[in-house]
């Protein structure tokens, strides 16, 4: 009888069981989009039912929302341990680019999520009440070490934190999410440790010199190891 009445494994640890679905549903809808992913497939891989994938996160919507804003939280996070504000104002935007970079490269399912959302004209994300709380942080933080290098005359150039941020991000994301169509066309592995080094340092070059007024150096080898090393250590 006691064994009869002892509460199943999923009540007992309810919050691994939810994480357990929130990571199967990661990859479902990283692999298969929204439209193609199946709930069945995510309970099954969480080792769960539907009735206990309802009753953890909701329905399949709801389940991708919690999703994706679980991936911005994620990202957010990350950045927070950056200390970017105790860097001189040039490393530190360094610092922001090669962990924007290095993360793209890590978390591939990052980008799905966003190329799905983006398809979905950020419907789901428009009804998240979160989203645009964990970002307001982050742009003051770029804001505060924009300023920093204006005041201390390293930057010229009082950019927009919101659009850096955008462009360091586009410089990367294009790259990667588009690298099997632009290897072919130029004849590229742009792939390769030497070609994702080579991109690494062009784009912290090129936004450097958007700040500061002075030329982009050549990315060169000794530039492109020193931006490689940045990245494993922001990573």
């Amino acid at each position: 009888m006691a064994k009869a009445n002892r509460p199943a494994k999923w009540q007992r640890d309810p919050e691994g069981m939810r994480l357990r679905i929130l990571a199967a549903a990661k990859r479902e809808f990283s692999a298969y989009g929204l439209a193609g992913a199946r709930v069945d497939r995510i309970a099954a891989e969480a080792g769960a039912n539907k009735r206990m994938l309802y009753y953890h996160v909701g329905n399949k919507e709801d389940l991708y929302l919690t999703v994706l804003e679980g991936a911005y939280e994620d990202i957010r996070a990350e950045e927070r341990e950056l200390n970017l504000e105790h860097l001189d104002p040039p490393e530190a935007i360094e610092r922001l680019i090669s962990f924007t970079w290095s993360y793209f490269i890590r978390n591939p399912e990052f980008l799905a999520l966003l190329n799905t959302e983006n398809l979905e004209r950020a419907a789901h994300l428009k009804r998240s009440t979160k989203v645009k709380s964990m970002h307001s942080p982050f742009v003051e933080m770029i804001r505060t070490v924009v300023s920093r290098g204006v005041a201390s005359g390293d930057f010229q150039v009082a950019m927009d934190p919101v659009q850096l941020y955008i462009s360091i991000a586009a410089l990367c994301f294009f790259y990667l999410s588009n690298s099997a169509t632009l290897s072919v066309i130029f004849g590229r592995n742009l792939l390769s440790p030497e070609a994702k080094d080579e991109r690494l340092a062009h784009v912290v070059g090129l936004v450097l010199a958007a700040l500061t007024g002075k030329p982009a150096a050549q990315p060169g080898k000794k530039k492109a190891t020193k931006a490689r090393s940045l990245a494993t250590t922001t990573a």
